[in-house]
Formats: C-alpha cells, structure tokens, sequence
C-alpha cells in the first residue's frame, strides 16, 4: 500500500507524531494541574484515569474535577453566611447554650462547628422522631394546614405524586387564605425522577413561590459542575414548626420503574422540631432562596430574639456543602466520633468513608467502645452500594458490628449516636459525595431524651437486619471482590 504523501507531508507519521505529543501533554499537565488542593486518593484516582484514557479522561476531568461554584454564586454564598452570621450574633444573648451545660468533648465540637460556618449551639428545644413514611407525610401537611403567615419548603426531591398529593392540597389551601409559600426543588433530581412536568405544572397552578436548586442550563448561563447538588430536605412553617431529615416529598418507590419491579420501598427518618433551632433551619433556607432567586426575606432580621422554648434539648444546625471551605460536616462528624466512650451507633444509606472517618471508628474500638453500623442489605445504586461493600472487611476486622436491613428496603435514614446524649441527624450520608459534593444540613442534639428515642429506632433497624459477620463475607465470590474494588476507587473520583 502506498503511503498517503500529499504536499509532502506522510500523513500517518503526522497524526501518529501528534497523538504521541498530545497524548503525553496531557500526563505532564495532569501531574501539575490534578494534584493540587485535593485529597491525596481524589489525585491518585484522578492521575490513573488521566494516565489510562488521557482525551477520556481529561474530559471527564474537565465536566467534573472541580468543586467550585460560579464566582457568582460564591459571593452570594459569602454574602448570606455573613447575614446568617450576624443573625447568629444576636440571637446568642441568651438562647445559646452556655460551653460549661454540654458535656466533655462536645463543646470542643460545637465550636469547631461554628469556626466552620456552624449556627450555634441553642437550647430550650423539643424534638419528636418518625419512621412511618406515609404518617410523616401526613405530619408535614398538617403543620402545612396551621400555617398563618408562611411556609418554606426544600427538598432535594419533590414530586407531585398520589403520596404527596395532600402536601400540595395543603400548599394550595395556605396560598388560598394569604399564606406564602415559597418551594425550592433541585434541578437535576427534577428531571431526572418521573413527573417533573406535573409537579412544576402543579407549583405553578397553586400559585406558590418556586425555584430550581443548582441549575443546570448552560443557554441561560447557569452552569456549575454537574453533579453538584443541594441534598437538604426541610421545612419551616411561620418560624414555629420545622422538619428536617432523610425524607424526600415522593412515592416512598420514587416511581421508578426498576424501584417497582425489585418491590423497593424507602425507610426513611424525620425529625420535627420546635423552639429557637427552626430559626437555625429558617436560616438555611432563606440562605439558599437568596443563592436561587437574589432575593432576601426578612424574617429572621424580624423576628423577636424571645422565642418559644417548648422543651430541654440543645441543638445545633450544621449546613453544609461546596459554599462553605471546608468539609465542615465531616469535620464535625470526626470531632464527635472521637468523644465516644462507651458506643457509636451509625446509620448511613450510603458508607462510603473517607480515612479520618476509618481512623476514628478504629480508634474507638481499640480503646473499647463498641460501634455498630446499620446498612441497607440489598443498593438502589450499584457503584456506591459495591464501593461501601468494600469497607466491610475493614470494619469487621477492626470489631464494628454490622447490620443490613432486609430487603424490599431501602434504609435511607442518615443519624449516628454518640454514648447517651449527643446524636445528629439530618440529610448527610457519611460518604464523600455528602461531604465533598451536596449541600446537606445537619442537627447536632445534645439530650438524653432524644438519644433513647433513636435507640428505639436503632432496636427496631435490628430487629429487621441480620447481622454480617467476617466468616460469611471472606466467602464473597471474587467477582464481587473485583466489582467492590473498582467500585471504591471510581468513588475517590471528586
């Protein structure tokens, strides 16, 4: 065959010479440009991709290897933790709970969480669990229904479905008698989970206040990296009632076909609280409307510094995400962990940790304590469900007790205790999308009370879960082996 030689150029050697220079910028530039201001197992990930497939895997790098937001939204996220803070500074005179009232260890904590961009630390509330899906629903529009001046809600999923139906009946009767009602949903979880044009449909006809969350529209100049989203899920009515937790307003199946076929049902927690912590999650909120809408509200600037003090807990609201500069969650997370004495229970949909979080439950158990962890025993998302399962030697070697909870559920609740009085709940996985990735909240409860209330719920997660143990998981076939490996290390991907 004759060589391709037009103009006096063999093409072949060309191309050939080209891909060989492009191909081996691309490693050189990866070395500088990759490692920089990144966990040192995010860069390695990063480097094998970049070095296996170079144009694949500088792309892929290029649409997701940076977590920062638009200049633009990180002087607004700067501008409203400013207000939040000085919101903060004044509600501190007396609802604040003084260092010397909280135990040993989670003082040191709480101020860690404020250094980070934490609320504080406030007393006098009260606080009830539940797990019934259907019956927290019905909770949440209840409360929607005693709304006199206005309702916000946010969630990181919200369908207009048969389950959530009387939530938006509620919606449309507070908007009927003057009630405002403002709706923030996000963007990508909205088109990706069927019925997004009903519930948008739906927002609009009840004549609510609504925006997307993080959205992705390039041709209206909003883009960030894609998988950056806000995870929270809460609600405050008129600054009096909230809700916050794990639950998302959907069909406890998310009307997922696959969900259908397998019989899949989500076992979530919510917690409803009272007292001087919903102005903590009335905070989040109109942190999060400014970020979508630029608008400010007023009601915590307005609010009396004298608010109702329905009960004895002590509660602190963590927010967390790309906004803020560090991963305040897993920081405060790790901080606590460490407090332990006597036991750790965790429940996380998602336990994919990172190594200060192994470091601290290996600690724990050398010194003693004992740790369980409740997982679900059947995933609903195959790469984290094989990267958490790789995990499972780790922490069965190191004595952490293993509980999967039975299929056709989903343990989707997200809480862990510390010893018998500190606990936190709320939307954060312990993996490193939740710490790394979404925006979450968290409550950090400081109440013995509380904590027997989640070891209720714990008791009743065993009753339901059988327990893993070392000898039957070094029997896992190597092909679950493989997919577990792959698995943990496309995880560090961030």
């Amino acid at each position: 065959m004759e060589e391709l030689n037009w103009f006096g150029v063999n093409w072949p050697f060309a191309w050939t010479l080209t891909f060989l220079i492009v191909d081996n910028v691309i490693r050189v530039v990866a070395l500088f440009v990759v490692p920089r201001n990144r966990r040192p197992t995010s860069g390695m990930a990063w480097l094998m991709a970049i070095f296996l497939l170079p144009v694949p895997g500088l792309l892929l790098f290029l649409i997701i290897g940076s977590k920062r937001l638009p200049r633009a939204r990180e002087q607004k996220q700067e501008a409203i933790n400013l207000f939040v803070s000085q919101i903060a500074e004044r509600e501190e005179r007396d609802m604040v709970t003084p260092a010397t009232e909280l135990q040993p260890g989670l003082d040191s904590a709480v101020r860690l969480g404020r250094s980070l961009g934490a609320q504080p630390m406030l007393r006098g509330n009260a606080a009830t669990l539940c797990i019934d899906y259907e019956a927290s629903l019905a909770q949440m529009a209840e409360a929607i229904r005693a709304a006199t001046e206005y309702v916000h809600i946010e969630f990181y999923i919200l369908v207009h479905d048969d389950a959530t139906n009387d939530i938006f009946v509620a919606m449309g009767e507070a908007v009927s008698r003057g009630v405002q009602v403002r709706v923030l949903l996000d963007h990508i979880s909205a088109v990706r989970n069927p019925g997004s044009r009903r519930t948008a449909q739906s927002l609009d006809d009840l004549g609510v206040q609504w925006a997307y969350m993080l959205p992705v529209r390039p041709w209206r100049g909003e883009y960030q990296r894609p998988d950056l989203r806000n995870h929270r899920k809460l609600i405050v009515v008129d600054g009096r009632v909230g809700f916050m937790g794990s639950q998302n307003l959907v069909d406890s199946s998310y009307n997922k076909r696959s969900n259908q076929r397998r019989g899949l049902h989500w076992k979530d927690l919510m917690v409803r609280v009272e007292g001087p912590i919903v102005l903590g999650l009335e905070a989040v909120f109109q942190g999060d409307w400014y970020l979508e809408t630029g608008q400010y509200l007023t009601h915590l600037a307005e609010s009396p510094i004298e608010v109702a003090r329905p009960g004895q807990l002590d509660c602190q609201i963590v927010p967390s995400g790309p906004g803020y500069e560090a991963e305040n969650n897993l920081q405060v997370f790790v901080a606590l962990l460490y407090t332990a004495k006597r036991r750790i229970s965790i429940t996380s949909p998602y336990f994919v940790p990172d190594g200060s979080i192994m470091n601290a439950l290996r600690a724990a158990t050398a010194r003693g304590v004992e740790v369980e962890l409740f997982v679900s025993e059947t995933g609903d998302q195959a790469v984290v469900y094989h990267a958490q399962r790789s995990y499972y030697e780790e922490l069965l070697r190191a004595g952490v007790r293993i509980w999967m909870y039975r299929p056709p559920y989903i343990l989707h609740s997200k809480h862990f205790t510390v010893d018998d009085a500190v606990a936190v709940v709320g939307s954060s996985n312990m993996d490193q999308r939740s710490f790394g990735l979404n925006m979450e909240i968290s409550m950090v409860v400081h109440g013995e009370g509380f904590v027997r209330d989640l070891d209720e719920v714990s008791d009743f997660y065993r009753a339901n879960s059988r327990e893993l143990t070392l000898e039957e998981w070094l029997q896992q076939p190597l092909r679950s082996q493989l997919l577990d490996g792959l698995a943990r290390l496309t995880s560090a991907l961030q």
